[in-house]
């Protein structure tokens, strides 16, 4: 008898173990519930628009961190925040900021290609590569497949075309338009611009000084 009494005595000790654990359910009590993993539901807060002193100016709600990059919520209608002229065509040419009250357009100047040189490196160099190739750190580790700029298919492809692709990703490229602004990603797209230039330019495309050198050189049988 004794196992017997043993193993009904285990199952007495189960079933008040598992009660006093989960309680009862349906039960209600003036108690807190006992929480073995609250998860985070209970912790230090403040709500929106109450005093807070712990603040210096004494306000709960803080403003946005410095560098914060908005979510712009454009039409659907505005090149420079879709790449599109309409709903059925994609833009080309980089787009008047509206800022700028239609006038001026981003320039493609120096401080703004270094600025979007910057962003690329930052943002798409490790798929993409330094020169755009499409063999960035990534392609080590077995993420196959990134497009090269210098392909066919993207460099005859369209600034608005590209502009959507960076805002919203395509394939397995997710979108950067969460934490890139609307200039940056027209400024990445001058530097991938440039990028293309430099694996596809002909000598016509260099200053006529810069022709002469090039030209001395062959002659000279130096390397181009």
């Amino acid at each position: 008898m004794k196992p017997f009494v043993y193993f009904h005595l285990v199952i007495v000790l189960i079933v008040v173990l598992v009660v006093s654990i989960a309680g009862f359910r349906g039960s209600h009590s003036p108690r807190p519930p006992l929480e073995l993993f609250p998860d985070m539901n209970y912790q230090d807060k403040v709500k929106d628009q109450v005093p807070s002193d712990f603040f210096a100016d004494g306000m709960a709600s803080r403003p946005p961190v410095d560098g914060t990059v908005a979510i712009e919520m454009p039409s659907q209608n505005d090149y420079w925040a879709t790449g599109k002229w309409d709903e059925a065509h994609w833009g080309d040419g980089i787009p008047v900021h509206p800022a700028h009250d239609g006038v001026k357009a981003l320039a493609v100047d120096e401080e703004n290609m270094e600025r979007g040189r910057e962003r690329y490196t930052i943002s798409c160099a490790v798929c993409h590569g330094a020169t755009g190739n499409g063999q960035g750190i990534t392609s080590k580790y077995g993420l196959l497949g990134v497009a090269s700029y210098h392909s066919d298919r993207l460099r005859g492809m369209t600034d608005g075309e590209i502009f959507n692709t960076i805002t919203n990703g395509r394939g397995q490229m997710l979108g950067y338009g969460y934490n890139i602004s609307i200039d940056d990603r027209w400024r990445i797209l001058m530097y991938v611009r440039a990028l293309q230039r430099s694996q596809n330019a002909a000598l016509a495309d260099a200053s006529p000084q810069d022709q002469t050198t090039l030209q001395a050189k062959v002659k000279k049988g130096s390397p181009q």
